[in-house]
């Protein structure tokens, strides 16, 4: 006599706090089991592309903070580094090194949430308020130079908003300096914490022609084992000129591209950073920031794609000029729309509870994904 199972659909979200967000898992279960997973998206429709079509090409910078808006710095820099290659603009020494500097606090600070509430998801509180503590104080930096802490309109066409504050330097090589024991501390309390582990390790396994195939880049794809990252593949500002390296999964437990190496290759992308911090602020000119910054902008007809490495992934803009002050289009290649596509079949044949871990690991935030 065979038993008879009935397949269960369940809802997690759009209200729910480990979704990351506003976003509605549909769980197809057998027993406790996943069979598949189909994400929902659409709950809350930031418009940016339409938004991008009525404004002029600055106006349009604020915009772009709003979709990720844990990484708004990274969101300016590739936006506004694309207009300058429609432009032809060659911006001064001392804006690429402002750009990279805030570019890799910024990824430092987006890194910091992914891990912080990866772990919170899994039950891990403390490292959490670690992490958070430590990021208000990259926060403050930013508020010191341009006057917000999550959406900063700083970089500009040409140039960037506000010169370094006289202390900025200073105070980051004190951070920097604070901040690489706390590195230690993290792994000691979480990385190598046995229950983490246990939860994330050989869960939600991520092979590399998968990865490939579903257009994965970022620490989702350099987690599974490929080196590729665009601050070296297709050099963008003035990356080319630093000595850092390209952490990819280690597969603690005999098998790569496990949640455990997602989380993994960022902590070791936080080290990376701050190799390039160290040298950009040993290495900073002096000079006027906003130099090359057009009075008015209105590109040739043409179109240009421009593309970045955000603590996401590959962040791109397609922007299509017709002649006028506004772009007639922007097509944005957001890395958390792409890494939602794959979670489906991340999840199958895991049980309920391991939903969690695998959505925290690929660090999504929707502000993007519903641009």
């Amino acid at each position: 006599m065979s038993v008879k199972t009935e397949e269960m659909i369940l809802n997690m979200g759009p209200q729910h706090p480990s979704t990351h967000g506003v976003l509605r898992l549909e769980l197809e279960l057998e027993g406790e089991l996943i069979k598949d997973v189909k994400p929902h998206i659409g709950y809350l429709h930031r418009c940016f592309e339409k938004h991008a079509e009525a404004m002029t090409y600055p106006q349009v910078i604020p915009y772009t903070d709003r979709m990720d808006y844990l990484a708004s710095m990274y969101n300016n820099f590739g936006y506004v580094v694309t207009v300058e290659k429609l432009l032809g603009i060659e911006v001064p020494e001392r804006v690429e090194y402002i750009r990279v500097i805030m570019g890799e606090l910024q990824r430092i600070a987006s890194h910091m949430v992914a891990l912080g509430t990866n772990g919170l998801d899994i039950g891990a509180f403390t490292p959490f308020l670690y992490l958070f503590r430590d990021r208000e104080r990259i926060l403050s930096l930013f508020e010191m130079t341009c006057g917000a802490r999550l959406l900063y309109n700083y970089m500009w066409v040409g140039g960037v908003s506000h010169d370094l504050h006289p202390d900025f330097i200073r105070l980051t090589k004190e951070f920097l300096n604070y901040y690489k024991p706390n590195i230690k501390e993290l792994n000691n309390l979480l990385t190598f914490n046995k229950i983490f582990i246990e939860r994330t390790a050989n869960v939600g396994i991520l092979p590399l022609d998968t990865a490939i195939n579903y257009g994965m880049t970022g620490p989702n794809l350099r987690a599974s084992g490929l080196p590729f990252d665009l601050r070296r593949e297709d050099p963008y500002s003035i990356y080319d000129r630093f000595d850092y390296d390209i952490p990819v999964g280690e597969g603690l437990m005999g098998t790569l591209g496990d949640c455990w190496d997602r989380y993994y290759v960022r902590v070791l992308e936080i080290e990376q950073s701050i190799k390039i911090l160290e040298q950009a602020l040993e290495q900073i000119p002096e000079g006027d920031v906003s130099s090359a910054i057009p009075k008015r902008i209105k590109p040739p007809v043409g179109s240009i794609y421009g593309r970045v490495e955000n603590p996401r992934g590959e962040l791109g803009y397609f922007i299509i000029s017709d002649g006028t002050v506004n772009p007639f289009r922007v097509k944005v290649r957001g890395p958390s729309f792409v890494s939602l596509e794959v979670f489906g079949e991340l999840c199958k044949g895991h049980l309920v509870s391991d939903v969690v871990a695998i959505l925290g690991s690929i660090d999504i935030v929707l502000g993007e994904v519903d641009r």
